[in-house]
């Protein structure tokens, strides 16, 4: 039985799973060709020369990103509902999200996940660079998770590991924090942790839909006690005079 017409779209999918089973060097013409059971002159028709195909599959990834849409009752369970999202699309996604970094768009693969965030700091009454704090602060906190997740995963055997690290003693006599720094880490919940405590940090400022801007563009520093003033009378005294 003859193939059906092979599509762009069926060799940008084929060429996206390759790429996420064994890296973008892995990624030659050739090999999508077999993968597909075509010709590589049907992969040229196609989608043009390798270069060619790292664009479209740059460009299939950051519109497959899309819009990111929050969900919750508050602006911060809207707001970790967006970091969520956008930490699992990256988890998902690894190489397909170095090759979009490696083209330079790696601002605009972020700019559907902060337009989210810009909605949910207005909602929460966030204007200005108050707000403008919230989205990087937001998003350097799900990079930053997902680089220390990904280097975990890759770091060799650790010797000696946690669990022999851990005791009472070492935690301060501690033996329930002992047992919980021996075993192995949850990153979910620590990640809902960290971004739940960073919003509510940020949210802080606010007083709620309709509140007052978190930020006017002027920093205020805690002005410094002033020092007592002197008793003119004692001051003029001799020390054990009259």
């Amino acid at each position: 039985m003859a193939r059906a017409a092979l599509t762009r779209d069926e060799v940008l999918a084929a060429a996206a799973d390759l790429v996420e089973r064994d890296g973008p060097d892995a990624l030659t013409m050739r090999g999508l060709a077999a993968r597909l059971g075509t010709a590589v002159t049907s992969i040229y028709w196609h989608v043009g020369n390798r270069e060619s195909l790292l664009d479209a599959l740059v460009e299939r990834t950051v519109a497959d990103l899309g819009e990111i849409r929050s969900s919750g009752r508050t602006p911060a369970e809207r707001i970790v509902s967006v970091a969520r999202a956008l930490r699992r699309r990256l988890l998902d996604r690894p190489h397909l999200i170095a090759l979009v970094h490696g083209r330079g768009l790696t601002e605009r693969m972020f700019l559907p996940a902060q337009q989210a965030l810009v909605r949910e700091a207005h909602a929460a009454g966030l204007r200005g660079a108050g707000a403008a704090d919230l989205v990087r602060a937001v998003q350097f906190q799900v990079v930053g998770h997902v680089l220390v997740e990904r280097n975990r995963e890759r770091a060799p055997a650790q010797h000696p590991g946690e669990q022999e690290l851990w005791s009472a003693a070492s935690a301060g006599d501690d033996p329930v924090l002992a047992r919980a720094l021996a075993g192995p880490p949850d990153p979910e919940r620590l990640f809902v942790t960290s971004v739940e405590a960073l919003t509510r940090s940020l949210l802080a400022s606010a007083d709620g839909p309709g509140g007052r801007p978190a930020d006017d563009g002027r920093t205020e520093f805690p002005k410094a006690p002033r020092a007592p003033v002197p008793d003119r009378e004692r001051t003029r005294r001799r020390p054990g005079g009259r």
